[in-house]
């Protein structure tokens, strides 16, 4: 019978101790050990087929070496790529992701919740659906590491990375405003969470200075809206009688099913009217029209919530609390329809 690979024999081949090698394969001490040495132990590790007993390591460590991740919606490519990135950087480590899917609803996050601590999860990477901030303090009253991702409870003192919501939406309608625009709708979901909440806020702000009752300019719809809602929504703010000239979608849902409607009515972007999409989708990409997109750190998020995680399954009770800027990547769907003679004059000493 063939003997079974081991750390003696990938470190007497790498030439280095068996003690780096557990570090590499474990995805401990990274800092302190040279990129190409542990790429080269990885390499013969992978080419000796070696497996590690995952029995006996959980034994001696007291861990089981995975980790819970909840989305809120699996179908949402936010969640998706979050999901793939999350569990790339947790193999990086040395550590199994499971996941599920809450769905925007909190019943179903709950049960999640307790399937995970049945198996005894090492700790937990959470994107909450609203209404589930019970169960979050639960876990910590638990003493459960977790990290909130995306969406976080101002509240609540508890690790989590996010994106400055309030900056992205304020950068998004101020690049409407630079492009001649003022009267500016937006479409958003009716929620309670935070991050939304902040994108509201973002927009109010930047429009307080050209729009007396820029709440007016507002259309929420609830989650799960159908393609009518859409429809009604875009009649809101197209058959008034200043209709907006520019438009601006929170999520990269909304933005999808705003561009069908676009696309079937027809409506010409950016000269009928000019759009500006939360998320970089493929989706968007399809558009006859570049559309103009507000893009979250995706890869950064991921990888800082599996570290923040890591750190406090390996004791740091510490919070850590980032708020990632966004980045405005300009196309043509803002570019050129609502732009007045005088856009220059107005745009002196304006900055984003």
């Amino acid at each position: 019978m063939e003997k079974k690979p081991s750390l003696r024999s990938i470190a007497q081949q790498a030439g280095v101790s068996t003690t780096l090698v557990s570090y590499v394969l474990n995805g401990k001490m990274q800092n302190r050990i040279k990129p190409e040495v542990a790429a080269r132990v990885r390499e013969i590790a992978k080419r000796l087929n070696y497996s590690p007993n995952q029995i006996a390591r959980s034994l001696k460590a007291s861990k089981t070496f995975t980790i819970g991740l909840v989305v809120a919606d699996i179908s949402n490519p936010f969640s998706s790529e979050m999901a793939r990135i999350i569990e790339d950087q947790a193999d990086k480590a040395g550590y199994t992701v499971i996941y599920g899917s809450c769905d925007e609803r909190a019943e179903k996050f709950q049960k999640l919740i307790e399937v995970f601590l049945d198996r005894r999860v090492d700790g937990l990477i959470v994107i909450p659906c609203d209404g589930v901030l019970p169960q979050i303090q639960y876990l910590q009253s638990r003493d459960i590491p977790f990290v909130l991702v995306d969406r976080y409870f101002p509240d609540l003192a508890s690790s989590y990375v996010a994106l400055d919501n309030y900056q992205a939406s304020f950068m998004g309608t101020n690049h409407l405003l630079d492009h001649g625009h003022r009267r500016i709708g937006m479409i958003t979901l009716d929620t309670q969470l935070y991050h939304m909440q902040e994108r509201t806020r973002g927009f109010i702000s930047a429009l307080s200075d050209v729009d007396s009752s820029p709440e007016q300019s507002i259309v929420r719809l609830r989650e799960g809206f159908s393609a009518q809602d859409m429809a009604d929504a875009f009649d809101i703010l197209l058959k008034r009688d200043l209709p907006v000239s520019a438009l601006y979608l929170t999520t990269n849902k909304l933005g999808m099913h705003a561009l069908k409607y676009i696309h079937s009515r027809k409506i010409q972007v950016p000269q009928e009217l000019a759009v500006v999409s939360f998320d970089e989708t493929e989706f968007l990409d399809l558009f006859a029209t570049p559309v103009t997109q507000i893009i979250q750190p995706l890869q950064e998020m991921g990888s800082q919530a599996v570290r923040i995680l890591m750190e406090s399954i390996g004791g740091n009770s510490s919070f850590t609390q980032l708020n990632l800027q966004p980045l405005l990547a300009v196309r043509g769907s803002s570019i050129g329809g609502g732009k007045r003679p005088d856009f220059e004059r107005e745009l002196v000493g304006r900055t984003l």
